[in-house]
């Protein structure tokens, strides 16, 4: 371990003893190199397995940026796309509604009007299989706007479940096919999957643990956490990916690669990466991606306005340092067994900042 991530390593330690989480792995990158990387505490507190720098999560709505964004900018390079089309011509469902003005720049920066959050899954979860898909698209058709496109910007899981219909519309493909043919495949990136619940990938015990769910009665290991995503048979525009620290980082890295030396690998367009960037009518959203907050930001102190980053419920982040090239990976199973557990937010920042002292970018 470089001596300069002592802190950095005992305040992860000190997180876990301390139930900020059961376990977690860190990764940090800098400059292309892997500056620090380790695993804490545990994956499964009832069977009592470690956590492991190969621990697959649950990354939750780290979907959107990783799965979702992508397969819109590969959709957009290809010209099937324009990020000014309007989903009432993209998603016949949609047509006459109060959403079809609604322009995928707006679902992607959060500015749509569309509420965040609605329990959908009460009613999927007594739909057959082969309906799930038409009922969500009458359920979302039938929402009303919180306010007019474009008025303000409000994070919404619902304008992500609304961009997964317009990619299958368009490619003619589940989403979880799509990305994996055309962005993890390519960049071989094995670490990042979708895992049906019809064809959980893997061993259930590669899986850290989240939560003991009330209605589904039982402990979730390998099986989405979020419940809409759930309830649509595990895949979800704002959530179902999982995925390790390595393939997150190394799917971040392939990206900072084309914004700062304009180099796609054949999968990213350099431009259209940057478009993605930094392009929004949000003052908070870039498309898809976070930026830091003014005030009480979970990057910390030391990341600028121009930094990326996204959270995901069960305890997943990363922080993107475009200028410095850092990527700053947590993973962690803050949700198991309870999803009340909500120390984290406190210790984000506290992390963020000795991650970024100790590499001397302050």
């Amino acid at each position: 371990m470089p001596p300069s991530m002592t802190h950095v390593d005992r305040l992860m330690q000190t997180a876990a003893a301390e139930d900020i989480f059961p376990g977690a792995v860190l990764k940090v990158v800098k400059g292309g190199e892997t500056a620090f990387e380790r695993a804490y505490g545990a994956a499964n507190r009832f069977n009592r397995k470690a956590m492991t720098k190969d621990t697959v999560f649950d990354l939750a709505s780290l979907t959107k940026p990783l799965a979702t964004v992508l397969a819109v900018m590969a959709l957009v390079k290809r010209g099937r796309l324009n990020l000014e089309q309007a989903c009432g011509d993209l998603c016949p469902h949609l047509a006459g509604t109060d959403k079809a003005a609604i322009t995928l720049r707006q679902l992607l920066n959060h500015s749509a009007g569309l509420p965040p959050w609605r329990p959908y899954f009460m009613a999927l979860r007594r739909v057959d299989a082969a309906l799930k898909r038409t009922v969500l698209q009458q359920l979302l058709a039938n929402e009303p706007l919180l306010w007019s496109p474009g008025r303000r910007s409000e994070y919404s899981d619902l304008g992500y479940m609304v961009l997964q219909q317009v990619v299958e519309a368009v490619s003619g493909s589940g989403l979880d096919a799509f990305v994996e043919a055309v962005i993890y495949r390519p960049l071989d990136i094995g670490g990042l999957f979708f895992s049906p619940l019809s064809k959980r990938r893997g061993r259930v015990e590669d899986y850290a643990a989240t939560q003991l769910c009330p209605w589904r009665a039982k402990l979730l290991v390998g099986r989405v956490d979020d419940d809409n995503a759930y309830a649509m048979g595990g895949v979800g525009g704002h959530a179902g990916l999982f995925g390790t620290a390595d393939g997150v980082a190394a799917l971040l890295q392939a990206l900072l690669v084309a914004d700062r030396d304009g180099d796609g690998g054949g999968c990213f367009d350099p431009a259209l990466v940057r478009t993605f960037f930094e392009s929004g009518d949000s003052q908070r959203w870039a498309l898809g991606f976070d930026t830091p907050s003014a005030a009480g930001s979970s990057a910390g102190r030391y990341f600028p306005g121009e930094s990326l980053g996204h959270l995901g419920f069960t305890g997943t982040s990363f922080w993107m340092h475009r200028q410095q090239r850092v990527i700053v990976v947590l993973l962690t199973n803050r949700v198991h067994p309870w999803r009340y557990n909500e120390g984290i937010r406190q210790f984000r920042p506290r992390l963020h900042d000795a991650v970024m002292e100790a590499l001397g970018v302050v």
